[in-house]
């Protein structure tokens, strides 16, 4: 996110968010009106109705003199740390997020733990844990990639708590180069990840490391894999900085985090990271991508979509492959969220593309392989999202009217647009998403298909022409998906409404991340977490041993058919047998070893019993 990142996404992001299928079938738009624009313009001006009052002014002027104050004193005592180049390492004024959020644990709405992990190149990165006392007693997890420049972890708080609220632990951490985690690796590491908004790998390496990070435990302490670069091992920076008491050896809310489900939300840089990651490693189960979705495709597969991918890995360079043309009706479910304007947020002086001509976009698209133009790929949203559902995957796209790149980070300046309720229907359908996808409850089908933000009170009294929808009546938001009943719901123009909305969503009153992020952290308090209600895990643990005395494992990949459902760089695995047609299903592990120093490959297969496909 921020102004660089913005301006290089002006040219490819909006792009593979491409492709809307808008408005009711053969319904014509009104010809551009460029006062109606404007008042949908205004939109991106109303937070400033949260953070401009004196309360808010003078809350924010005392979180940012606390947040220098405690960076200054970790620089100090942690002087080999070196993220004091970063945009946004001091936390004041617009890199602050949302200070009402900054209370937390203080006021007892939930627990959170701040963390430091060594990168695979040797930087430090920082994050934060979060849980609430009450809910299950082991529940699933959730890791939040930010975007890049000025997008440090604070600025998505809002998603970070209200998915713990909702029955999550979540990771909120700061890719290389952002926030406070340092900028540059350790030699011979030192370039790798720099810079972040050309190198990519910050947001696609640094998902994949803070995963590592949130699945690690005392029993399996987290250990950085090896770089991309030179294929170095930094393990013992992490290993010293734990045993200084600096580092953290474990996630610190791990006897909460049931490992058997997880999902991956990014903005900007982080939703190309989170959409490649989330198909890449079989742990995750679900993808929320914030501004946008993007093809799974990294280094110049990436350049495809935006941003473009991620500098390449030469040390793993099979860790890095095209995953577009392999995950036909195997992919993981994956929402993209944009707005009507990007970054910096310009209005528009002429109609945007129509439904039937984005289409037309799409067709080129497909046939040519190529990337669409500027033009083409601001005006269509859904591009990705529509692939996904022509490969059978369950997805959708959820365009802000009014909104800008702006509205899934939280940045109390005025400088930075974005509109009142945004925030609130982010964090909504993130919620949503991840309650079917990764939590598996089945009740979160009638959170999906809510009809409340056609209708929402608070967006009809702020909005200049007094219009309570909150869907973009420019970019079709569009949802379809598989039912818990196995019925399938396709709704193309969720503003138009479809038959399938419902007013029963099962949520009483206004929905608002910031009450809702305060309320108590008590059994009683609203917390949308009915637990987990799948039995079957459809995840095992494989050992595979070396063939011969002296021989050394490298890699293992196990595959069924063609979709990975497992890698590790030892001979113990993990691998996801969820979502397969049938109960027994055959693996095929492929398995690269050392033998008196030549590497070897070597393949076994194994047959294991799978879960059934999830209704949920």
């Amino acid at each position: 996110m921020g102004l660089r990142g913005g301006v290089v996404r002006m040219g490819l992001g909006a792009l593979v968010a491409a492709l809307g299928l808008a408005g009711t079938p053969g319904q014509a738009r009104a010809a551009f009106d460029p006062v109606v624009e404007a008042k949908n313009f205004s939109k991106v001006y109303e937070r400033q109705r949260i953070y401009d009052t004196p309360e808010y002014q003078a809350r924010l002027r005392t979180i940012s003199a606390q947040n220098l104050t405690a960076a200054l004193a970790m620089q100090a005592t942690d002087p080999k740390r070196q993220f004091t180049s970063d945009l946004c390492w001091n936390g004041g004024d617009g890199c602050a997020g949302d200070v009402r959020l900054y209370d937390w644990q203080a006021k007892g709405y939930g627990i959170v733990q701040p963390v430091l992990f060594t990168a695979r190149n040797g930087a430090t990165l920082s994050g934060h844990v979060w849980a609430t006392k009450a809910g299950p007693e082991k529940r699933p997890g959730i890791v939040i990639t930010n975007g890049s420049v000025q997008a440090d972890e604070q600025m998505y708080w809002f998603a970070a708590q209200a998915l713990a609220k909702a029955g999550y632990v979540v990771l909120t951490f700061d890719p290389q180069g952002q926030g406070q985690s340092d900028t540059r690796g350790e030699a011979p590491d030192q370039d790798e990840g720099v810079p972040a908004q050309t190198d990519g790998r910050p947001f696609f390496d640094g998902t994949e490391d803070a995963l590592n990070f949130f699945f690690s435990t005392p029993q399996q302490p987290y250990v950085p894999v090896t770089s991309c670069s030179t294929g170095t091992s930094h393990a013992a920076k992490q290993a010293r900085r734990v045993k200084a008491g600096l580092d953290a050896a474990y996630n610190p809310f791990w006897r909460l985090f049931d490992g058997r489900r997880a999902g991956l939300a990014g903005h900007s840089y982080g939703a190309a990271g989170v959409s490649y990651i989330g198909q890449w490693d079989p742990r995750v189960d679900a993808i929320v991508a914030w501004d946008n979705l993007s093809r799974p495709s990294p280094g110049t597969g990436g350049n495809m979509s935006f941003p473009p991918g991620e500098a390449g890995c030469p040390a793993h360079p099979e860790d890095r492959v095209d995953l577009t043309g392999t995950f036909a009706g195997a992919g993981k479910p994956a929402l993209g969220m944009s707005a009507d304007y990007f970054l910096p947020p310009t209005p528009n002086t002429s109609e945007p593309r129509t439904p039937s001509q984005c289409r037309d976009v799409e067709a080129a698209y497909e046939n040519s392989g190529t990337m669409p133009s500027q033009a083409e790929g601001v005006d269509c949203k859904s591009l990705v999202s529509d692939q996904y559902s022509k490969h059978g995957i369950d997805s959708g796209e959820i365009v802000i009217r009014g909104g800008s790149h702006l509205d899934f980070s939280f940045i109390p300046n005025h400088a930075f647009g974005a509109t009142l309720r945004g925030a609130d229907l982010i964090a909504w359908y993130t919620t949503a998403w991840f309650d079917k996808y990764v939590k598996g409850d089945p009740t979160a089908d009638r959170r999906l298909l809510t009809d409340r933000w056609r209708h929402d009170i608070q967006e009809g009294e702020i909005d200049p022409g007094g219009d309570p929808d909150m869907f973009s009546f420019y970019h079709p938001s569009r949802l379809d998906f598989t039912l818990s009943d196995g019925t399938k719901a396709d709704c193309e123009d969720l503003r138009a409404g479809c038959p399938a909305l419902t007013a029963d969503d099962g949520y009483p009153g206004d929905y608002s991340y910031a009450v809702l992020a305060r309320s108590p952290d008590t059994a009683s308090s609203r917390v949308q977490a009915p637990g987990l209600v799948r039995a079957c895990t459809g995840r095992r643990t494989i050992t595979v041993r070396p063939t011969a005395r002296g021989a050394r494992i490298r890699r293992v990949t196990a595959y069924v058919g063609r979709r990975p459902v497992g890698r590790a760089r030892r001979g113990r695995l993990r691998v996801n047998l969820v979502g397969f047609a049938t109960r027994k299903v055959r693996v095929k592990l492929v398995i690269d070893e050392t033998r008196h120093g030549h590497p070897v490959r070597r393949r076994e297969y194994r047959s294991y019993r799978a879960c059934a496909p999830a209704k949920g």
